[in-house]
Parts: C-alpha cells; sequence; structure tokens
C-alpha cells in the first residue's frame, strides 16, 4: 500500500538567525520526537500545495507567502511506527516572517540541525573536532587504492578538508556524508555532533531545503521574502549571511548589489543606533531586466571575509 504525507519546510530568519518550524510528533501530539509539520493528502486537497498549506495551518496555525516542491521523498523503511504502508512524502520548502505558532509547534535554530554549516564565525569546531577525523578513518579503512582515492576526493570535496575550497550549496551530501560514517542519531547511533536531530528522515529534508535556498541566492531573489518591505543594507546583508552561514565583505556585497539593481532607495531612513541608515526596497523589474537575479555566489573568495 501506498500512502502520500505532505510536509511544510518552513523558514525564517529572525535577528540574524535562521530559523525552522518543527512540531512534536507527526500529528502535532505531545511526547513524540520533532519533525516538520506533517499529515497525509486528503480528498478534499484540490492540489498538493493547497494540501501542504492545511496542514501548516491546522498543526501550527500559520500562513506561508512563498513556497516551492522541494523533493518527493519515498525510500522504503521510512514510515512511521512500523507501519505496512509505504510512506511518500511530498515536501515544500515556504519562506516567511516569524510569527508565534500555535503550541506545540516551535522554531529551532536551523544550524542546531546542522551545526557544521555555519560558518560565521570561521570553521565550526566540529568539522576540526570530530568530522575530519571520522572522515580520514573512514578513508583509511577502504578497501584497495583506488576506493582509498575515491573516498578521500569526496570526504574533500563534500568538507572543505586539505586546503580544497568550501562549496556552501553541498549541503544534502555532506548530511549523506555524515549519515555513512555513523555520525548522527537516525544512523541508528549516538549523535555525536552534539547536534538536535528530527524524526524519520525530516533532517535530510532540512539539508535538502538549506541546499536548495542557498543555491537560489546565486540566480533568484528569494531572500527579499524574508524582508519586510522596506530594509537597509546591513539587514539585507545579514539575512544573506544568515542562510549562507558565511561572512561577506561590506563594500563588495553593496557593489554586487548596486550593479545587479536588485534594490532602489524608498527616501526614507531609520534609527539604528548611530546615524540613519537609509531604506531600501526590492526592485521588481528585475526579475523582467535580468534572467538570473541573485546576490551571487556568497563563497566565492572576492565576497567572503576571512
Amino acid at each position: 500500500m501506498l500512502a502520500v504525507s505532505l510536509d511544510a519546510v518552513l523558514v525564517a530568519v529572525t535577528d540574524e538567525t535562521p530559523k525552522t518550524l518543527v512540531v512534536a510528533g507527526g500529528d502535532g501530539g505531545e511526547g513524540e520526537g520533532l519533525r516538520f509539520p506533517s499529515g497525509p493528502l486528503e480528498g478534499g486537497d484540490r492540489t498538493l500545495e493547497l494540501g501542504m498549506r492545511r496542514v501548516l495551518r491546522s498543526q501550527a496555525g500559520l500562513e506561508a507567502g512563498y513556497a516551492e516542491q522541494l523533493y518527493t521523498f519515498g525510500d522504503l523503511a521510512r514510515s512511521p511506527g512500523g507501519q505496512p504502508e509505504r510512506m511518500v512524502s511530498v515536501a515544500y520548502l515556504l519562506l516567511a516572517h516569524e510569527e508565534r505558532p500555535r503550541p506545540p509547534a516551535r522554531w529551532v535554530v536551523w544550524y542546531d540541525l546542522l551545526p557544521w554549516e555555519d560558518h560565521r564565525n570561521g570553521r565550526p569546531e566540529v568539522l576540526t573536532r570530530t568530522i575530519a577525523p571520522a572522515c580520514r578513518r573512514w578513508i583509511a579503512a577502504a578497501d584497495g587504492p583506488d576506493e582509498q582515492s575515491r573516498r578521500e576526493e569526496r570526504a574533500q570535496v563534500v568538507f572543505g578538508l586539505d586546503g580544497t575550497p568550501w562549496d556552501g550549496v553541498r549541503v544534502l551530501e555532506r548530511y549523506e556524508l555524515l549519515y555513512e560514517l555513523g555520525l548522527l542519531a537516525e544512523a541508528g547511533r549516538a549523535d555525536a555532533l552534539a547536534s538536535l536531530a528530527l524524526d524519520l528522515d525530516h533532517r535530510r529534508m532540512a539539508a535538502t531545503a538549506l541546499g536548495r535556498l542557498r543555491g537560489k541566492l546565486t540566480y533568484r531573489p528569494v531572500v527579499f521574502e524574508l524582508l519586510p518591505e522596506a530594509f537597509t543594507l546591513l539587514r539585507l546583508q545579514r539575512v544573506v549571511e544568515a542562510l549562507a552561514g558565511v561572512r561577506l565583505h561590506k563594500q563588495n556585497f553593496r557593489r554586487l548589489v548596486d550593479s545587479q539593481g536588485l534594490v532602489e532607495g524608498t527616501g526614507s531612513t531609520a534609527q539604528t543606533g548611530g546615524r540613519p541608515a537609509e531604506l531600501f526596497r526590492f526592485r521588481r523589474e528585475v526579475v523582467r531586466e535580468r534572467p538570473r537575479p541573485g546576490v551571487g555566489t556568497p563563497w566565492a573568495g572576492a565576497g567572503v571575509s576571512s
């Protein structure tokens, strides 16, 4: 038998902190592990997206604006509680401003789920202390030199080891290698990374969503879905940094935003603690003017501060 679930990966950025919404258990019940809002497709759902929005309202009391279908998850043995049905989940990525959800739904910090992805304060200690040594043990245990070479290349590319550049978009590849190394709770062992786990494969959904969103930063103006109508350029930069997981060079970032024609002045200012800062808004005309109106690749050396 086949069962279809609809899952909502809702993302917000508040005070430079990227967050995602979770509930206790698949139906919002108490005493169960955390997962994304999730519920069955019902006969009255005219579309999958409308069904997903119904699930989000019923389990968290929230609405969301931007939504796109993220991925379909359907591996064997992913059904909760050993149910006989094969559970296929259609997950959606949604962007919104943070609002208070109806309990027991709550917001969690995205980097509590994936702490190795946040490089805003430098290379995370967990990469050096735990992940890199585990990768090297895995490489050393390879069956023969060819397999060892393949493992070494994979670890270097995915985790930026041995001088290989860090690619922020490879979030899912990092998650999958960590799962293979047995470092995650969902792999059936104790979580060795001091990270927050989710039920079933919902942390894999989180990794898929973050990789998708980081990729879209380079070619779609999705970041503006997470901002108020008027904002300072510093706030825009901080939201991009929160999603990208890196700090950006202020002047380079502002030159990029200006050259892309992404924003325009509102003629107003905001008091930010020092001198008043000019307020800007998103230029919606840019989606017709440019085929790829994004904020560039935050991981390129010219844009990332050391």
